[in-house]
């Protein structure tokens, strides 16, 4: 983005004595003529040089600095933020364990001791073994802003594959590590991004995709074009890494590549761009040295995911005549669709995952946003369910055709994560390791309710606190959304949300359209001309709330990140009378333009674009950024947009050109502020100490705001 004025910047003033007196002076973020046309329409867009890399403009870099100092002046006149904090932090500080897989006969899996800032990869040699330290992310830097992107090992578990990420970047870095010698090699690729490493079965070398370098300072802007599939030889200079399939043609495809189970195959998945995921698949033979890729779906009228095969029959998850998912065979011997084989038809609920272990389907579903998971043979025919503990997510069962365990965790608002080690041949669930967490989980409850939308549409939502809680209109409230890209939000556990709950608030979590709790009709609802339903999805659920009196507008608050940062940026926009407080993270708040920078343009399938007339007027009637501007000043209530300086998923010039506008047109007494990390992105491999005092930051507000009298640490 591209931003082009200097603003004139004032100190924070705090005027009078008490508390209710104080008021906010912002920054004075001074006004461009930028004006674009859209089919006809004139559309100004005044804050156009906020959209200017923070690392290279001086101007937005001002800016930014000051906006800050308001902000923090504001959380420090709050007394008890710093109890907050060292709640959470007490709260935070437990041991965190993954679910092992594995790999060469050896157990992998990671570990936080409780406040490190990233966890660290261990391994045993059984599950009884004592656990060896492999690869310490926290050693990278000395402010644990470099992480772990990605990781990929040998078939003998010999060699490791790694991505690093630096300051939340979505460009990794790949390398390689030596398990036996403990040391990483010289291996090392750049401009990966959106990408894995599959290795061939001899792991002499692995296939990853990468995109061309970028202009000299645009790597955090520019949009990312031309990904193409690589062959990295260990021991070589990316230099001499083998081009193995690339589309100039289509340049805003997507390419990636894995290779089989029986090393035989590599399968080659081309995304048409977009976040839909719609899938071209191709393969090449292995064993043939002078194969080449043979397309096998020429089109992208559907999703495929690849499951594993036998010999060239190859099994998918697909929504092939199947919006809700099923799995088939493909022969490559015949091809056609009109030979493809319905293994596991499709069901009721959404067929959320699949994994191919211990030759067995191992099918995750939703049933109403829960996890419910079922077993089947190769051949279709059921074997079993998977008993569950209660009603929350479970995942994981990864692993080999040739393995007969697996592993899996399971959690919820209010059960901390479980892990479970699963016997694929009979079918029994062990519990082998469960965090503990220094809280009473009877002393809350969930459940689950449903609630009719705007037009009369049944959506679920998620309810959560403390037992005993009285419907009397007075509970501070967070309702929380995401509502797009097929992404599905399901019970899991939270210590910031424990805290949230255990401070005497109800968590509320919407399951709106647009996400993927009922399959692809559910999603398209909420997308593009229908974009629209999931703001009324989110602005029903509020109304729910205040009806069945949980809770009052006054004391409602909500919280969003990403698209759900637009959700947030868009409700508070059309009913600014239903929220006491806001909370868009790092969202997507200038619809016009979101498709010209970086990742943007993948998510054209779910939003449209400006460059088409009907999408254009749909877009323009609801981007928060615009509605701000030509809504003019309204009192809306007390918001804290929070984004960081390295995100270059959604870039921040998003959430700076909202807050400035909403700054400019807040007529009423509530604090529009604007907190902007530093060395840090959209949240991925976000260092735990970041973590802590933006959540510590946010609650701190809601108390202010909401005004109510936290329970810290009860």
């Amino acid at each position: 983005m591209r931003w082009l004025f200097a603003c004139t910047l004032t100190a924070f003033v705090l005027l009078g004595v008490t508390a209710e007196e104080k008021k906010l002076t912002y920054p004075d973020t001074k006004k461009g003529d930028q004006t674009d046309e859209y089919h006809g329409t004139r559309v100004a867009d005044p804050y156009r040089w906020l959209e200017d890399d923070v690392r290279t403009s001086k101007d937005v870099a001002a800016w930014v600095e000051a906006e800050n100092k308001v902000t923090n002046a504001f959380l420090e006149t709050i007394p008890e933020r710093e109890a907050i904090k060292k709640r959470i932090t007490e709260l935070w500080n437990y041991e965190k364990i993954s679910a092992p897989f594995k790999v060469g006969g050896r157990y992998f899996f990671f570990k936080n001791d409780g406040l490190q800032n990233q966890s660290a990869m261990f391994v045993q040699d059984s599950l009884d073994a004592e656990p060896k330290l492999l690869l310490d992310p926290n050693t990278w830097s000395k402010d644990g802003t470099v992480a772990l992107a990605g990781m990929a090992l040998t078939d003998d578990a010999k060699f490791l594959a790694y991505g690093t990420a630096d300051a939340g970047s979505d460009w990794n870095t790949w390398k390689v590590f030596d398990v036996a010698a403990g040391k990483t090699v010289a291996d090392e690729l750049k401009w990966v991004k959106f990408s894995g490493a599959s290795w061939t079965l001899d792991g002499k070398g692995f296939y990853y995709s990468r995109f061309p370098e970028p202009k000299k300072d645009a790597a955090f802007q520019s949009l990312n074009e031309n990904q193409a599939l690589y062959f990295h030889k260990l021991g070589t200079p990316q230099s001499e890494d083998k081009l193995v399939y690339e589309r100039p043609d289509n340049p805003k495809w997507t390419v990636g590549g894995s290779v089989t189970e029986d090393g035989k195959f590599l399968i080659i998945s081309v995304g048409d761009g977009t976040t839909s995921r719609k899938a071209r698949v191709a393969y090449q033979d292995l064993t043939d040295p002078k194969s080449k890729p043979v397309d096998l779906v020429a089109n992208h009228e559907n999703k495929f995911n690849f499951l594993g095969n036998d010999g060239g029959v190859f099994y998918f998850q697909t929504d092939y005549k199947a919006p809700k998912y099923q799995i088939v065979a493909i022969d490559t011997a015949k091809p056609e669709p009109k030979d493809w084989k319905t293994i596991v038809p499709e069901a009721n609920e959404v067929l959320d995952s699949t994994d191919l272990v211990g030759n067995r389907f191992i099918c995750s579903y939703l049933k109403d946003a829960k996890t419910a998971v079922k077993v089947y043979e190769v051949d279709g025919k059921f074997v079993r369910d998977v008993a569950l503990p209660g009603i929350g997510t479970a995942s994981g069962f990864s692993g080999k055709r040739t393995d007969t365990e697996t592993f899996y965790t399971f959690s919820s608002f209010d059960s901390p994560t479980r892990i479970y080690r699963y016997d694929v041949p009979t079918g029994e669930s062990k519990l082998i390791r469960q965090a503990k967490v220094k809280f009473n989980p009877d002393d809350y409850e969930v459940k689950q309710v449903f609630y009719a939308s705007k037009d009369g549409t049944k959506v679920p939502m998620f309810l959560a606190h403390k037992k005993g809680l009285k419907l009397d209109g007075s509970n501070p409230t967070l309702l929380y959304g995401y509502g797009g890209f097929n992404i599905s939000l399901t019970p899991g556990f939270s210590v910031s949300r424990l805290q949230w709950m255990e401070m005497g608030g109800v968590l509320a979590v919407a399951n709106l359209r647009g996400g993927g709790e009922y399959g692809d009709a559910w999603h398209r609802a909420g997308t593009k001309l229908q974009k629209q339903n999931v703001f009324d999805d989110f602005i029903a659920a509020a109304e729910y709330l205040v009806k069945e009196k949980y809770t009052s507008p006054k004391k409602l608050a909500i919280q969003g990140g990403s698209n759900g940062g637009l959700l947030v940026g868009a409700c508070l926009t059309q009913r600014p009378d239903l929220f006491g407080a806001c909370l868009p993270a790092v969202g997507v708040m200038d619809m016009l333009r979101f498709q010209k920078f970086t990742a943007g343009r993948f998510w054209v399938d779910d939003y449209g674009s400006s460059d088409k007339a009907d999408e254009f007027e749909a877009l323009y009637k609801f981007s928060p950024y615009h509605v701000l501007l030509k809504n003019g000043p309204k009192a809306y209530p007390a918001t804290m947009v929070t984004t960081a300086d390295t995100d270059d998923r959604v870039v921040p010039g998003h959430s700076f050109k909202f807050a400035a506008a909403l700054q400019a047109n807040q007529s009423g007494p509530a604090p529009v502020l604007i907190r902007i990390e530093t060395k840090a992105g959209h949240g991925a491999g976000k260092p735990t100490a970041k973590v802590i005092e933006e959540v510590a930051d946010q609650w701190a507000f809601l108390v202010k705001t909401l005004d109510f009298k936290p329970e810290i640490g009860k």
